[in-house]
């Protein structure tokens, strides 16, 4: 039903839900009436996140120890003022490695977790489904991008190696998913589906209001008439 004249802006019926895998693919990273991102892509934010942090120190901390184990088995022969300065040309060893290695393994795990994560939670969200097979359809992806570069060889091995990584890490989310009693698509239309019919609910009420209110009016502006005619009529 289309607006009525004269109207407030956003009187008009409720957008549909979406339908097609497109229409729901785009809201995915649409913000919502409170300038919001859905919660999915917030998650996807956050995992990126904590990726980088794990990545950094799994390639770091080794990194660390073993530099600074390196830097005081060949340092025998050098001469320090003291044992302080020692200790500190060895920790400014082992920081460098830590951020050197730190940072290598960090921006790679974080491109491999967020790829993943985009690539499952897009085909979730288009399928309006969650299964396994989009885990592992998102590890075949990531793991073909990250080792294309190496050739057929490489291609192949990536896709074996995210395949692989993608069925128990979608395995383990399946399961995660059943004890919280939902899956995010299926909160999501859950709460999508809730709030369409609470403004449908709210569209309908005000519409109903409005028409009251119209006809209040013209029955005001009808009894004047009324009582000119009966006026004349005496006369």
């Amino acid at each position: 039903m289309a607006e009525l004249p004269g109207a407030p802006a956003g009187f008009g019926r409720p957008a549909p839900l979406p339908q097609t895998g497109w229409e729901r693919l785009r809201e995915l990273w649409r913000r919502d009436e409170q300038q919001q991102y859905p919660e999915e892509t917030v998650n996807i934010a956050k995992s990126a996140f904590t990726a980088g942090v794990v990545g950094w120190l799994y390639g770091g901390l080794p990194a660390f120890v073993s530099a600074r184990k390196a830097f005081i088995e060949s340092s025998h022969g050098e001469i320090f003022q003291n044992r302080a300065d020692a200790v500190q040309s060895a920790h400014r060893a082992g920081l460098r490695s830590f951020i050197r290695y730190g940072w290598r393994w960090s921006w790679r795990v974080t491109a491999f977790a967020t790829i993943f994560n985009v690539v499952s939670t897009s085909l979730s969200a288009y399928r309006d489904k969650t299964t396994i097979s989009n885990f592992a359809a998102a590890g075949a992806f990531t793991g073909a991008l990250f080792r294309m570069h190496l050739g057929l060889q490489g291609l192949v091995g990536g896709i074996v190696f995210g395949t692989v990584f993608g069925v128990p890490a979608g395995g383990f989310l399946m399961a995660m998913y059943g004890l919280a009693g939902e899956t995010f698509q299926e909160k999501r239309n859950r709460e999508r589906r809730e709030l369409y019919e609470q403004k449908l609910a709210e569209w309908q009420s005000r519409l109903n209001m409005t028409e009251i209110l119209g006809q209040t009016e013209n029955n005001a502006q009808g009894r004047p008439e009324m009582e000119r005619a009966r006026e004349l009529k005496s006369c």
